[in-house]
């Protein structure tokens, strides 16, 4: 392995196998540790590998396995996970709320308008930093893109079209009426990861930041239906 792109990859093939729990990969170490909820023979984790030879799997042996001392896992406090998604969030709604307030008065469509510009291009930014990366994280768990790979690619430019035609008003029926589908569509592979208690990393901010999946990815996307859901009532 070699990128992000290639550990993405890599990860999503593995955690496909049935009983396999989480997959965690050392990239700089070349190394994967697996999680089962039963044993898995070597051989049935290389086979979804088969298709593509630059990946070979082999099992680590046990007799070199040496630990000197207990290990203990860090743990990270709920801030500091999703430290970034907060910052993000907070730099969004900070600026679209001094845009109101500068034009002389507060206007609820006028704001949501400009939120989800915002949203759209800032989100699509921190994707298109690692297209690939982000495109084989998203495989791992949205219903679209396990069945087509290029969605991936697809649905970051599809986020960065949606914040321009947010931001200059663009045909506001039809706008709000693709942001509606295509979060809906993302939901419901975040709710089963959630639901399903999988540990997958959220691919909402790219391959930039490694965070787990959760129900601040299901308010998010939300937040969002929500939004485009009230902007189209109102234009009626």
């Amino acid at each position: 392995m070699t990128c992000g792109g290639c550990q993405a990859k890599v990860e999503g093939l593995l955690s496909k196998v049935p009983n396999v729990k989480n997959v965690t990969i050392d990239l700089g170490k070349g190394e994967a540790t697996i999680e089962m909820d039963k044993h898995i023979l070597t051989p049935d984790l290389k086979a979804v590998l088969q298709d593509f030879p630059k990946y070979q799997l082999t099992e680590f042996p046990a007799s070199i396995q040496v630990v000197s001392e207990p290990l203990t896992e860090v743990t990270r406090s709920w801030l500091q996970t999703y430290k970034p998604i907060l910052l993000v969030f907070g730099y969004i709604l900070a600026i679209t709320v001094l845009v109101e307030y500068s034009a002389g008065n507060f206007l609820w469509m006028r704001w949501m308008n400009h939120f989800m510009a915002g949203f759209f291009l800032v989100f699509s930014f921190f994707k298109l930093l690692n297209l690939s990366g982000f495109a084989g994280s998203y495989s791992m768990y949205d219903i679209v893109a396990k069945k087509w790979a290029a969605w991936g690619y697809i649905y970051a430019f599809v986020e960065l079209a949606l914040g321009v035609a947010f931001l200059t008003g663009f045909n506001p029926v039809v706008t709000n009426t693709i942001t509606f589908i295509v979060m809906v569509v993302s939901i419901i592979g975040v709710l089963q990861t959630v639901l399903n208690k999988r540990k997958i990393k959220c691919a909402c901010l790219g391959a930039v930041f490694n965070l787990p999946m959760s129900t601040i990815t299901i308010i998010e996307d939300a937040l969002m239906i929500g939004m485009s859901l009230i902007m189209l009532v109102n234009m009626r």
